[in-house]
């Protein structure tokens, strides 16, 4: 089988973000909670290979870490939206033209209706800004997107000839839910998920850009471009090197989605031959 060029490139520069938050853990050059005013504004050395912001802490470090809470962030709140979304989804599905299914989609229109930004801006306002709350925020809206993506691949398969011939043999909506038809819509879930983990790296990065995301001393893209827009002439890199990492790492993820979905989807692959 050839693996599409746009997987493997996807897969690799995701790869390599994933190596530099595995790294940070056990390893970065320099604390990133220590100010060393000192050192700032420093242009990349020896010993700072992508120099140092206003405060003197090391852009290495700072872009490594901050590599770890939008990730993490963002993969939490994918989970969130597949935990609570697909079986929101399976259900409607099941109950095609029903009050559960009604009110399942006019739930999921509702929350639509508000971006992860005003969620945000209403989760803070009540429990105030924080990582935790950019996660629910983004999780939230994330819970409409899967419950649709799932709801429309298992209507489809509802009407083939094998669920029918479940139904007959007794077994239940749950069952076949479960059986039958996860199994079927799994590829768009994947392709689905990663989709959404590029978004939620972005909606992570523009929530901490305006103060609502991770708070100091925890360092993240956003908010790193946040404290750099006023030293956009002076020292355009401290903005430059946050927005190249988050554009290359939501290219990374969509290159590899596309990627995914060429290989999961029949239809694609019978394309190429």
């Amino acid at each position: 089988m050839r693996w599409p060029i746009q997987l493997i490139l996807g897969t690799a520069l995701t790869s390599l973000f994933a190596l530099a938050v595995l790294v940070s853990f056990v390893w970065v050059p320099h604390d990133v909670t220590a100010l060393n005013i000192a050192a700032r504004l420093r242009p990349p050395s020896a010993l700072y290979p992508l120099g140092t912001d206003h405060f003197g802490r090391d852009l290495l470090s700072m872009l490594m870490v901050g590599a770890r809470t939008s990730i993490a962030v963002a993969l939490v709140a994918v989970g969130i939206g597949i935990v609570a979304g697909v079986p929101l989804g399976l259900w409607a599905a099941a109950r095609h033209g029903g009050w559960v299914d009604e009110v399942i989609m006019r739930g999921n229109d509702l929350i639509f209706a508000f971006p992860s930004l005003v969620i945000a801006i209403l989760i803070t306002a009540v429990f105030g800004p924080s990582a935790l709350n950019a996660i629910l925020a983004i999780g939230i809206f994330n819970i409409p997107v899967f419950a649709r993506v799932t709801r429309g691949g298992a209507l489809s398969i509802w009407t083939l000839d094998y669920i029918l011939a479940a139904r007959v043999a007794g077994k239940k909506a749950f069952r076949i839910s479960v059986e039958h038809i996860l199994p079927n819509i799994a590829n768009l879930l994947v392709v689905q998920g990663t989709i959404q983990f590029s978004l939620g790296i972005l909606a992570e990065a523009g929530l901490s850009y305006v103060g609502l995301g991770a708070q100091p001393p925890t360092p993240s893209w956003g908010r790193m471009l946040a404290d750099a827009q006023t030293l956009i002439y002076s020292a355009p890199r401290l903005a430059i090197l946050p927005g190249l990492a988050i554009v290359v790492m939501v290219l990374g993820l969509n290159l590899m989605g596309d990627g995914l979905r060429d290989v999961l989807d029949p239809r694609s692959r019978r394309g190429r031959t």
